[in-house]
């Protein structure tokens, strides 16, 4: 895949939240021609951007958001980064052209699912004429591959885990509620919620220091799409983070979804796994969520 090209007229903002996607993103977005512009969401995004042309936004304030795409000759907008708090009501602002639908937005907000609620922002995004694009169209260096990432390939019983964990993550996007799953000797032992994957590994880690999981048995951790995700926000990442995170946590490896999934500082992340003798591999989920 082929990067996206500098549009006449559409320069390209970057909704920035927490974590360092956003930050490989301009990065990337630079080395591909483009001159990105960097909305900060407040409280959300901790990366020093005085190197880029930047501003500071609520997460709900889509009237700042769109004066700003005006001003800024924003045409393209990419979503990026962890958005760890939804706005309170109070704190929507909304433009003239989602006025109306504000007492929408609060249900969402208050009763939809993640991929929902992004599904909404980018909706109410493009009611500004600025079309939303996907981090893999500006960086497609970031998209996992089919096959082992690394020195480390998965063996039979890792297989098996990775079918297990496959099938639950399915299940449990379908549901809008993660994207991750945890494996171990073919059973399901933990599944994302809304801590996100960092503390689903953590969950993982007591677990084992408990005597809850056997400490002969390592298991895998499976990242994948949800079913009906709009591919266009929150991909599932990985980095060396991730990493050490399984590790720490006694798995055997990584297993995420090829082509629909980010690797973050990929040599990084190489180093960290095959030091740690850990598998990382891009899978292709098959029907009944068994992948190869």
């Amino acid at each position: 895949m082929e990067a996206s090209r500098p549009e006449t007229g559409s320069r390209l903002g970057i909704i920035a939240g927490g974590g360092r996607l956003p930050l490989y993103v301009a990065e990337a977005a630079r080395v591909h021609g483009e001159d990105p512009y960097i909305l900060a969401l407040t409280d959300e995004s901790e990366q020093d951007w005085a190197g880029f042309d930047h501003a500071v936004v609520g997460v709900g304030d889509y009237g700042g958001l769109s004066r700003i795409f005006a001003r800024e000759g924003i045409g393209r907008v990419v979503l990026s980064g962890a958005v760890r708090r939804r706005p309170e009501w109070r704190e929507i602002r909304p433009n003239i052209r989602t006025l109306l639908q504000v007492p929408a937005i609060i249900r969402t907000l208050l009763n939809g699912g993640d991929d929902t609620v992004l599904k909404m922002v980018i909706r109410l995004i493009e009611a500004n004429g600025v079309r939303v694009v996907g981090a893999d169209e500006i960086a497609p260096e970031l998209l996992a591959t089919e096959g082992p990432i690394g020195g480390v390939a998965p063996d039979a019983d890792d297989r098996r885990d990775i079918a297990a964990a496959s099938a639950a993550a399915l299940a449990l996007g379908a549901l809008d509620v993660g994207q991750g799953a945890v494996a171990v000797g073919g059973r399901v032992i933990a599944l994302e919620g809304a801590e996100g994957t960092d503390q689903m590994l953590e969950r993982v880690q007591a677990l084992r220091q408990e005597g809850r999981i056997s400490r002969r048995r390592r298991g895998v951790l499976v990242k994948l799409c949800k079913p009906h995700q709009d591919t266009r926000a929150d991909l599932p990442s990985i980095g060396a983070d991730t990493v050490r995170r399984a590790a720490a946590a006694g798995l055997a490896g990584i297993a995420c979804e090829a082509g629909r999934s980010l690797v973050l500082d990929r040599d990084l992340l190489v180093k960290e796994a095959n030091g740690a003798g850990l598998f990382v591999t891009g899978i292709v989920p098959r029907v009944g969520g068994e992948g190869k």
